[in-house]
């Protein structure tokens, strides 16, 4: 038996702040999303098919094979979003103590995905949520495809666990989800025993973290059918600089 938990969805888009700052997430159902970054159903239903085109992770230290993934690197200041130059990802350990301290050379998304005035739209809304949490500056914003699939039977989209990113503010998008049992999303408060759990189950809800006030996993999936698999888009938004070593 599958136990599932419904997200905690906020009342209405202007809580979305409110509920940051209070318990140091939120969690948007895909019709408040769209309102509040002006963005169509339509375009963002355009890119689904991108994760179809992701190539294998090859630097999963489990030796795990259920993982694809693309990487791109921006700069948001105020309206304008600047695609960065193709970069390495890095983490220390301190927030991935099963991949960090190494460099990982991902392919970049896709330059028609890019090329997406939506796409812009949407980097562009969550800088101003970033800006709204923390004050108004730069931000120097890292986004990730990822393919969670059940090849091996059973697929991690966390191996390294309960963590954070070391950023200012994570979003997590669900894209889609089909013929998998898990994949449940977990957060906890990072100084106290106090969390919550659901599962995101609708495209384009999404759940926004204060990195520095919770920690976040999510659970392993298994499959229902053949093919069962899991698209999330995470974006992270970090003052001053990007991580690097």
């Amino acid at each position: 038996m599958t136990i599932s938990f419904a997200p905690p969805f906020v009342d209405s888009p202007n809580d979305l702040l409110p509920s940051l700052k209070k318990r140091g997430f939120a969690v948007l159902t895909a019709s408040q999303f769209r309102e509040l970054a002006a963005l169509e159903a339509s375009s963002l239903a355009n890119w689904a098919s991108s994760w179809d085109e992701l190539p294998l992770d090859n630097y999963l230290r489990d030796g795990g094979r259920y993982r694809r993934r693309r990487f791109s690197s921006f700069v948001v200041r105020d309206d304008v979003v600047q695609l960065v130059a193709h970069r390495p990802h890095w983490q220390p350990y301190e927030y991935n103590a099963l991949h960090g301290g190494m460099e990982r050379h991902f392919e970049p998304i896709d330059p028609v995905s890019l090329g997406s005035p939506s796409w812009d739209r949407l980097l562009r809304w969550l800088g101003q949520v970033a800006s709204e949490l923390r004050g108004k500056q730069p931000w120097y914003v890292e986004a990730h495809q990822f393919r969670i699939d059940t090849t091996d039977g059973i697929g991690r989209p966390t191996p390294e666990g309960a963590h954070r990113d070391g950023v200012d503010l994570v979003a997590v998008f669900l894209i889609g989800r089909s013929g998998i049992k898990g994949g449940e999303t977990r957060v906890f408060d990072n100084a106290g025993p106090s969390g919550q759990r659901f599962t995101l189950v609708e495209p384009w809800s999404v759940l926004l973290l204060d990195d520095l006030r919770v920690i976040h996993e999510s659970t392993p999936i298994q499959p229902l059918t053949n093919g069962g698999q899991r698209d999330t888009l995470v974006v992270t938004l970090r003052a001053r600089s990007f991580q690097s070593p």
